[in-house]
């Protein structure tokens, strides 16, 4: 039905007779002679309709936006002066010589160049805001950049082999997604969380390179970044360490945003420890682009006459944190509370600050701030030299719980460095975070859980731990990070029946559970199972990153609301009591049927 795509009409197909087909995207009548912007996946195409043609004439005089249109005509040059170079067609035009109809169309509930939706509308209407030139180019980015994985692991010998999506359900992380069993009653399958055991297993069978761009499932907390149902692309690898495994898929990263946006990423990418990034940085994925950083300064205020500091500073687990803010000195007390009130979603109880004036007066004259008179000399002259302040400075303080510090401090780093110009210029800045904690203590269950997962490698070295001081074990982990997000992650894996145990046993998962959760495993591991170890990276929020979007509904073509909701389905749905009784389920209350209203 068509020779060309709109939007890939250029001069060199000057004088040709061309047919393109797609929507009208404006109809715009001058005098007489009808103006017609046909619109498709491409972009668009100028169309020019004059009534020497009365019948096509006729028929473009009817033409309504978001008609379904195939037309006919010979390209031309446009005019000199109305050339529009923002567009791959803006130096021709068509002189219509035959239009159809293919469709006719109600007017749409938003014009299609309206910037100012709210989220509820154009989740309502999802299939008329994908027609929207900014969504047709998110996702023609998204099917480039997954194009542009395959590609590189295609080439580098990996295979692409789908995993099960009902599968056991091992709640050790996430909730799962449960699907009821018509056929065993009582009994359920799980959604995926990640392919995680079943590519373990493929190491296992032999098959030592694999991936998938697959869905992952995870009944959680939602946030800008999170989806109940997202899309990773998943890699696993036999007989590699983890220098070789982060080297390829460093390279992968490369690659893609080469190919895909020509943009030239570092070679290497930096490396810091897990250690390193939180007493820095207060996040296991800092943006480098800001410049702000944390300083320790717990053991200069244990015997400070400020409670708030003195008592966290003698208390286990506890850390005290300065940043240093240059100019801040100028920061008015409203946006000092804003900044307070701000740590306080990460659990933080207040926001000490120090306003350096004059640093050769390390008393109340020099130092503006309610908490210097409870400071000695000692402990402010410490502060000063290792933040490295300067008059006209602010430093804020964080004293908590060493993970509130981290969370709260690391978050407003990134807020202040944003708002205020505190970053250094580069437009990305990738970094791979390792040697993560195996563990950590879970203070409510009293138990240690997994920093990762319970299959990821500790360093050879710390495998003596596992059963005598699990906290001293470091992973062989590595997650990469670029501008605050994190890409991906993963690690080696076990490999050996025995250290999976140990792992299980310090994780307070005795035999009969492993054997229950995760027996088919630990039998795999007996029967000669390679070194591996992989990673995965999310796609959606890659793409969500080259696009520059605000969250990655805006690269997902069908997306959940932040309530899980699908606006355009109204899914999630009652279902009637028929497929309830088949499934073995009965409800214990009547649940009203609600639907998310998404503020603008």
């Amino acid at each position: 039905m068509r020779t060309h795509y709109c939007g890939t009409l250029n001069t060199d197909q000057l004088d040709q007779t061309v047919s393109i087909c797609g929507w009208a995207h404006r109809r715009r009548d001058h005098g007489g002679v009808i103006f017609i912007d046909l619109r498709d996946r491409e972009g668009l195409a100028q169309v020019v309709c004059d009534p020497d043609r009365a019948e096509m004439f006729k028929i473009a005089e009817s033409v309504r936006n978001e008609f379904v249109l195939r037309i006919t005509g010979k390209v031309r040059r446009r005019p000199s002066g109305t050339t529009n170079t923002s567009i791959t067609s803006g130096e021709i035009e068509i002189l219509c010589h035959e239009i159809e109809v293919l469709n006719a169309a109600l007017t749409p509930p938003f014009q299609l160049d309206d910037d100012n939706l709210s989220e509820t509308v154009r989740l309502t209407h999802r299939v008329i805001d994908l027609r929207r030139p900014q969504m047709q180019k998110n996702m023609m980015l998204r099917y480039k950049v997954a194009m542009s994985f395959r590609r590189f692991l295609d080439s580098r010998g990996f295979i692409d082999i789908e995993t099960p999506m009902l599968t056991k359900s091992t709640p050790e992380g996430a909730r799962d997604y449960l699907v009821p069993s018509r056929v065993h009653p009582g009994e359920f399958f799980a959604l995926p969380q990640s392919p995680q055991l079943f590519k373990q297993l493929l190491m296992v069978a032999g098959f030592d390179r694999y991936y998938q761009i697959t869905k992952c499932f995870r009944d959680e907390d939602l946030r800008a970044d999170r989806q109940p149902e997202f899309t990773q692309v998943d890699i696993e690898t036999s007989f590699l360490n983890e220098t070789q495994i982060t080297a390829l898929t460093e390279d992968l990263i490369r690659t893609v945003f080469k190919e895909t946006m020509d943009v030239d990423l570092p070679n290497p990418f930096p490396r810091m420890s897990h250690e390193e990034a939180m007493a820095r940085f207060g996040s296991d994925k800092p943006d480098l682009r800001v410049t702000l950083e944390l300083t320790e300064v717990t053991d200069a205020l244990k015997d400070v006459a400020f409670k708030v500091f003195s008592g966290v500073a003698n208390s286990v687990n506890g850390r005290i944190a300065a940043m240093r803010v240059p100019g801040g000195a100028v920061f008015t007390r409203g946006e000092i509370d804003e900044y307070t009130k701000f740590v306080g979603i990460y659990g933080a109880r207040g926001l000490a600050y120090i306003k350096v004036n004059d640093i050769t007066q390390l008393n109340e004259t020099g130092l503006q701030s309610p908490i210097v008179k409870n400071l000695h000399e000692a402990a402010l002259k410490t502060i000063i030299a290792r933040t490295g302040a300067q008059n006209g400075d602010i430093i804020f303080f964080g004293a908590d719980k060493a993970k509130v510090v981290n969370d709260a401090l690391g978050a407003l780093r990134s807020k202040i460095g944003h708002e205020k110009g505190h970053v250094n210029g580069n437009a990305w800045e990738p970094l791979w975070v390792v040697d993560f904690p195996m563990f950590e203590y879970d203070e409510e269950a009293k138990r240690w859980t997994a920093c990762h997962h319970p299959f990821t490698s500790p360093k050879d070295e710390h495998i003596q731990f596992l059963e005598t001081d699990p906290g001293r074990c470091l992973a062989k982990a590595y997650d990469l990070a670029l501008n605050g997000w994190e890409l991906g992650g993963g690690s080696v894996r076990i490999h050996k029946a025995e250290v999976q145990s140990q792992v299980f046993r310090a994780l307070n998962i005795d035999a009969e559970e492993a054997q229950l959760k995760f027996g088919f495993l630990l039998d795999a591991l007996q029967y000669g199972a390679p070194p591996h170890g992989g990673l995965a990276f999310g796609l959606d929020r890659i793409v969500t990153m080259m696009t520059g979007s605000e969250s990655i509904r805006d690269v997902i073509a069908f997306p959940k609301t932040q309530r899980a909701q699908c606006l355009l389905t109204q899914a999630p749905s009652a279902v009637d009591e028929r497929q309830l009784r088949d499934l073995h389920i009965r409800l214990r209350h009547q649940v009203q049927a609600t639907v998310e209203v998404v503020q603008e």
